[in-house]
């Protein structure tokens, strides 16, 4: 079966990094696009970032380019998301998804790692 799940969340302060994993198994890793979508609280799903199955190609919001990266390593199969200069508005539960191929929707989510960024 599919699981991925995520780890790498916690408490940091304003301006602190972090970086998230997420853990895959039960398909084909290397040959699906991979996603990072976030929730705040008491907010709607909000996508963060997109990595190409062999990582040719990345997409970010705005709100996150220049601070946020996403990569992955095939080998190990295991998504990124490595979060640098962290805002407030940065506090979410952070989920990582596989993209399903023929309809760009994400077919698969974890359960999801919470980051919280406070002084």
């Amino acid at each position: 079966e599919v699981q991925l799940v995520e780890s790498g969340g916690g408490l940091v302060q304003p301006g602190g990094s972090l970086r998230l994993s997420c853990a895959a198994s039960g398909f084909i890793f290397n040959h699906y696009d991979m996603s990072w979508v976030r929730q705040a609280p008491g907010k709607g799903l909000e996508w963060v970032s997109d990595i190409s199955w062999n990582s040719d190609s990345t997409y970010y919001t705005e709100s996150m380019k220049g601070r946020f990266t996403i990569s992955r390593d095939n080998a190990k199969n295991t998504l990124y998301l490595q979060m640098n200069s962290l805002k407030f508005e940065d506090t979410a539960v952070y989920y990582c998804a596989k993209v399903r191929g023929s309809t760009r929707d994400m077919d698969y989510w974890g359960k999801g790692t919470l980051v919280t960024v406070s002084s």
